[in-house]
């Protein structure tokens, strides 16, 4: 693992993990995608509360590294691997029981984005650029991008930004619904802590189940959700009241 690559830091229940390849724009090789996924794992089977992610310099990430994707080594398999590590790094972001937030410091590109898309929030400097480049450089999303943009934006607004290519700065990106809230970059920082210590201010169970079951909204329809957030709330009901029990009787 190229360790330098990737720094996460372990502040109690706040892990922050960085992309650190700022010279390159933090651009995504095959080889960096494949370590993300073991640091996201690692994050996941802790006892963190939340995880930032962010990258270093003045991108969160530009996308992918065009140059290891280019090689006459970089093969069919390659490229299948590549984007079974990526869809696995975003899915666990989406699925793992922490809150995951993108900390987005300027330009949040192509995979870059759809990484960012599968945070539970995105926080941005109001100099922050996005965009879908796939169209520009003739190539097709393999990582979701076609499903979670649309989701989070309309699929008329998702339409625009893959078919033009456009830039879209942090001011509409909030106006759109694309991420949380832009604020400016020295401001980031505080920001993002605020929200991550709200969120480990309440309960973890209640957290993780919010997750899971919002995680649901995407992915069944509503009565199959209705019922999958009854049998959850009973699950969670029943799990604060033996806690609830244990605490009288010490």
């Amino acid at each position: 693992m190229a360790d330098d690559q990737l720094v996460l830091e372990d502040n109690g229940a706040v892990f922050t993990l960085t992309i650190n390849r700022a010279d390159k724009l933090n651009a995504l090789s095959p080889a960096l995608v494949r370590d993300l996924l073991v640091m996201v794992r690692k994050v996941a089977a802790s006892d963190a509360r939340v995880l930032v992610l962010t990258g270093a310099g003045r991108a969160f990430s530009a996308g992918v590294d065009l140059k290891s994707v280019s090689s006459p080594e970089y093969t069919a398999e390659s490229s299948r691997a590549f984007a079974a590590d990526a869809r696995a790094v975003i899915d666990l972001l989406e699925t793992m029981p922490q809150a995951t937030i993108a900390k987005v410091n300027g330009y949040c590109f192509t995979g870059g984005l759809e990484i960012a898309l599968g945070c539970d929030f995105i926080m941005a400097s109001d100099n922050s650029v996005f965009c879908d480049t796939h169209a520009k450089i003739g190539m097709r999303p393999k990582w979701g991008l076609s499903q979670r943009l649309p989701r989070r934006i309309g699929l008329q607004r998702a339409k625009e930004m893959s078919f033009t290519a456009r830039r879209i700065s942090a001011a509409e990106a909030v106006e759109i619904g694309l991420i949380l809230r832009a604020v400016p970059a020295e401001q980031l920082d505080a920001e993002v802590a605020s929200l991550a210590a709200s969120i480990v201010a309440n309960s973890a169970d209640s957290v993780t189940a919010y997750k899971d079951l919002y995680g649901q909204v995407e992915r069944v329809g509503l009565d199959e959700g209705l019922c999958y957030e009854a049998t959850v709330t009973l699950e969670l009901h029943d799990h604060a009241t033996a806690k609830a029990s244990s605490l009288l009787e010490r």
